[in-house]
């Protein structure tokens, strides 16, 4: 997985404890996805407030952008000023997903990995036996030498020691009957078919968790926003067909803790109740920028003081005024320097 499967270790380590408890590498997948949707909770209930934050700042958002459709620059401004005056930040809802992305790539390098993340036995050791054994590098090699060795202890020779072994030999890969090391493939056959149940199950359930979560959210998405969810979880659909079926068990139940997510969630963060009070935010917002508050002005020609009634928006136009008279005499005089000042020199 490269890179993007550096939490491979860690939440290996994280399943390994696990599995020391429970004895399942089926019951270790389920409880380790439960634990992982429980520290994500927080970052689920951030997102969920910025998703409704987002849907009451997005008539602003297209006021702006139908207004300034020709001047980018004058529209980058007032997205700007959008951000400053009312607290819009279009990223705020983004490490939620992001983190969501991290640990399926972990996850899907454990699976790939289980020697190596789970088993905790070195990577120079599994190459060894690899060669020892004639096992071609690719993403199921792992769990063909963990089934080889299951079959025959000795198949690696000595590479491996006696503790090795037997943490390799006694590790109980079945849960409800399917080895969750194998690959599913699309075969008819009594072998092939108990295989893909939790694809298909991970399918079923990630389409229901995406309906789920666009009613309860009341956003409404437009253009390539509208199908990114789906796109991204049929690129994760994809993978259950190229990964040991341990990886569609674990998204089977993510799914499902979604939805129950999504459920608890509508009930104590109202998506729409959230959306009303950032409106009602926004509106306080624009009615004290109109109020009006007693400034000092001071006339630089007489030095007479002088007090003004003046809106927010009214006394930023003054201090830019002031701003720029300040600036013209500060530099008034690099400004005048004679044309024979900037020669080098030369004729």
């Amino acid at each position: 997985m490269g890179f993007l499967g550096f939490l491979g270790g860690p939440l290996g380590w994280v399943m390994d404890l696990i599995y020391q408890v429970v004895q399942s590498y089926g019951w270790a997948i389920i409880l380790f996805t439960v634990l992982t949707r429980v520290v994500m909770l927080p970052f689920s209930i951030k997102q969920q407030k910025s998703t409704a934050r987002m849907q009451a700042y997005q008539p602003m958002i297209n006021e702006i952008n139908k207004k300034w459709a020709n001047d980018k620059q004058k529209q980058q401004e007032e997205m700007m000023r959008l951000q400053e005056e009312y607290g819009f930040s279009p990223t705020a809802g983004c490490l939620p997903m992001l983190l969501t992305m991290l640990v399926l790539f972990g996850v899907i390098d454990v699976v790939y990995k289980p020697l190596q993340h789970i088993l905790r036995i070195p990577a120079d050791l599994i190459e060894q036996a690899r060669q020892a054994m004639g096992i071609a590098n690719n993403y199921m090699t792992q769990n063909f030498m963990i089934a080889n060795l299951q079959a025959d202890p000795n198949a690696a020779g000595s590479i491996f020691s006696a503790e090795q072994i037997d943490k390799i030999t006694s590790f109980n890969f079945r849960f409800l009957g399917i080895d969750l090391s194998q690959m599913p493939r699309f075969e008819f056959t009594p072998e092939a078919l108990p295989l893909l149940i939790f694809p298909v199950l991970s399918v079923l359930t990630m389409f229901l968790s995406n309906i789920i979560a666009t009613k309860m959210s009341g956003q409404e998405m437009t253009g390539a926003m509208k199908w990114m969810p789906w796109i991204m979880s049929l690129l994760f659909v994809t993978y259950s067909f190229q990964v040991p079926v341990a990886f569609s068990l674990y998204y089977t139940i993510s799914n499902v803790l979604m939805i129950l997510q999504t459920l608890f969630l509508k009930l104590v963060y109202d998506p729409e109740k959230m959306k009303q009070q950032v409106l009602d935010e926004i509106e306080e917002k624009k009615k004290a920028k109109k109020r009006k508050k007693q400034v000092a002005v001071t006339d630089d020609a007489t030095g007479e003081t002088v007090y003004k009634d003046v809106t927010e928006a009214e006394l930023v136009k003054l201090r830019l005024a002031r701003a720029r008279a300040l600036d013209e005499e500060k530099y008034k005089d690099e400004r005048t320097v004679p044309l024979s000042a900037l020669s080098d020199g030369k004729e």
